[in-house]
């Protein structure tokens, strides 16, 4: 593995200033040459790596899936690899490819060298690794705060869940997929691309971040109360097999609502539908534990 690596944190991460010195003494020990930018503002981070491009061999991100989706977009477009360091609040990509929380640990996986080609989802445009979802996970966006972020953890999600639950309305939307048009009342359409999102709830229990897939679920109840049987079952996937729940995969989806809605990518509000929804197979190439790298 080459060693020149352009280090991005963002310090606003529930761990990011306070784990800054930690990693980058790991990852100089395991003879990485260093760029070191921190920001408050993940924004700018697609500027930062077409800035630097020309001088790195790989891409090191600390923070959490919404620093990560702010990178994506550069990522791709210099295909420099991606090395994570997990210092936001839920870290569902870095779950999905099973790395390791500690930052020390975490740095290995870097210093490693293992690579992986990942997939990436795409709606109207907009790269996202884990999750693009609408209805309930936008509104638990709209009520999550730094604050909270900072003080909970990954409570947070469902103190905010909480909040929103009761006070769900379903909307009417259509889905399009393989040629069907299908008609549903729901609270929640999610597409996902790897397994975990939403601090560790699972998108459908066998999904998997290289298997060339959409899986799209519809959350079809009537009645708020109605969730919250529901709810332990997607830290599995498994809530797929309830009644209200509508199951899908494919490679292209759209969906369509009556008035824009917002749409939530990896935890950050990014577009509106109506949506294109595709697969990317192997967009990205990442450092992965080396189980991982085998699968």
């Amino acid at each position: 593995m080459k060693n020149r690596a352009l280090l991005l944190v963002n310090s606003q991460a529930r761990k990011g200033e306070k784990r800054l010195p930690e990693a980058i003494r790991c990852l100089e020990e395991l003879g990485l040459v260093l760029i070191q930018e921190t920001t408050q503002k993940p924004q700018d981070l697609y500027e930062m790596i077409l800035r630097y491009q020309q001088e790195v061999d790989l891409i090191i991100i600390g923070g959490g899936d919404g620093t990560l989706n702010a990178a994506v977009d550069a990522l791709v477009e210099t295909r420099l690899p991606l090395g994570i360091l997990p210092l936001g609040t839920a870290n569902d990509l870095a779950r999905t490819l099973k790395i390791p929380n500690s930052i020390p640990e975490a740095c290995k996986v870097i210093g490693k060298g293992e690579i992986a080609r990942i997939d990436l989802g795409e709606v109207n445009g907009k790269h996202f690794f884990n999750v693009a979802s609408l209805g309930l996970s936008v509104q638990i966006t709209e009520k999550l705060t730094k604050e909270a972020k900072q003080r909970w953890g990954i409570f947070a999600y469902a103190i905010a869940a909480v909040k929103v639950i009761w006070e769900s309305r379903p909307f009417s939307a259509e889905i399009r997929i393989d040629g069907q048009s299908i008609q549903v009342k729901t609270v929640q359409i999610a597409v996902g691309n790897g397994r975990y999102y939403g601090g560790g709830m699972a998108v459908v229990h066998d999904a998997s971040i290289d298997d060339r897939r959409l899986d799209l679920y519809s959350l079809e109840i009537r009645h708020w109360w109605q969730i919250i049987p529901i709810i332990p079952t997607m830290r599995q996937g498994r809530h797929i097999h309830w009644s209200g729940v509508r199951s899908l995969s494919g490679e292209h989806i759209e969906v369509y609502t009556r008035k824009p809605r917002p749409i939530n990518t990896d935890g950050e509000i990014t577009t509106y539908t109506p949506a294109q929804f595709r697969v990317l197979p192997q967009s990205l190439s990442v450092f992965v534990p080396s189980e991982t790298s085998d699968q």
